[in-house]
């Protein structure tokens, strides 16, 4: 799972706060539907989006290609919870296997209880992401290296410069089988010290149409210092089209230190920006 600074939780979710996520994702979807509109009759390459799994795609974005993806979290744990929001992962394919990857700055909110709330924007992160497969047995994999500022809230952020490698696989096992997954290393700043922080996922997606696949996936995250965090995840992604996609997350934690559950939406575009 992204590693991300620590955050005080709060409050149970309440129906305002499902209403206030659906209407947040109703605006980004609509915002896509013209591009949507204007796209259909060209030639075009189909997403491939690293949402909503854990677990990182294996292959980059196209070489000219600016890819948005967005999305939409709440999570509940030991009686509080959090929403953040956007998500907001931007993708350019700089080469034939390189790309380019801004993360923005989350919003997190924490819901209101007796405990004063607290909010603001977490850190900003760059990486690189580069394109290692496939091999000729169909196996894809690649390398992401990035790093984190602390140019988040002061409750939020972590406070220091954290660097991470992620490195994700597939391997298409049949038409409508994909077994895929991702080891990843983290440095993450906390209380000052760094706490190494080493993770392990494994994905076993199903693709019901077409546009339409479901998948499970394990995902656990164990560092130096705290209880591991290690989740049973479950998620779906729908095509509108070759370029537009919109997703569903839920997890539910299997260790103390992870979270009881979490829940998200998402909606990604892709867009052809350099000839």
């Amino acid at each position: 799972m992204e590693v991300k600074p620590p955050y005080p939780y709060a409050g149970e979710p309440t129906r305002k706060t499902f209403a206030s996520l659906g209407l947040a994702f109703l605006a980004i979807l609509l915002v896509g539907m013209p591009l949507l509109r204007g796209q259909t009759a060209d030639p075009q390459p189909v997403i491939s989006t690293d949402r909503p799994s854990v677990a990182e795609s294996s292959i980059v974005v196209p070489r000219g290609y600016f890819q948005v993806e967005n999305g939409l979290l709440l999570t509940h744990a030991q009686g509080e919870g959090v929403l953040d929001l956007p998500e907001t992962s931007l993708r350019f394919g700089l080469l034939d296997r390189t790309e380019l990857r801004f993360s923005v700055p989350d919003y997190f909110h924490t819901l209101p209880t007796e405990s004063p709330a607290v909010s603001g924007f977490g850190d900003m992160a760059i990486g690189l992401k580069q394109q290692l497969g496939p091999t000729r047995d169909n196996f894809n994999f690649a390398a992401v290296l990035f790093l984190s500022f602390p140019t988040g809230a002061n409750a939020i952020s972590s406070h220091g410069y954290d660097p991470g490698l992620q490195l994700p696989w597939s391997r298409q096992l049949s038409a409508n089988w994909t077994a895929s997954g991702q080891a990843a290393f983290y440095w993450p700043t906390l209380a000052r010290r760094r706490n190494f922080t080493g993770e392990i996922t494994f994905v076993l997606d199903r693709q019901l149409t077409r546009p339409w696949d479901v998948f499970v996936e394990y995902a656990g995250d164990f560092p130096d210092r705290g209880g591991s965090r290690q989740l049973l995840h479950f998620g779906s992604a729908y095509k509108l089209s070759p370029r537009h996609q919109v997703d569903f997350q839920v997890a539910a934690g299997l260790s103390q230190a992870a979270p009881d559950v979490f829940v998200g939406i998402g909606y990604s575009f892709l867009l052809h920006v350099v000839k």
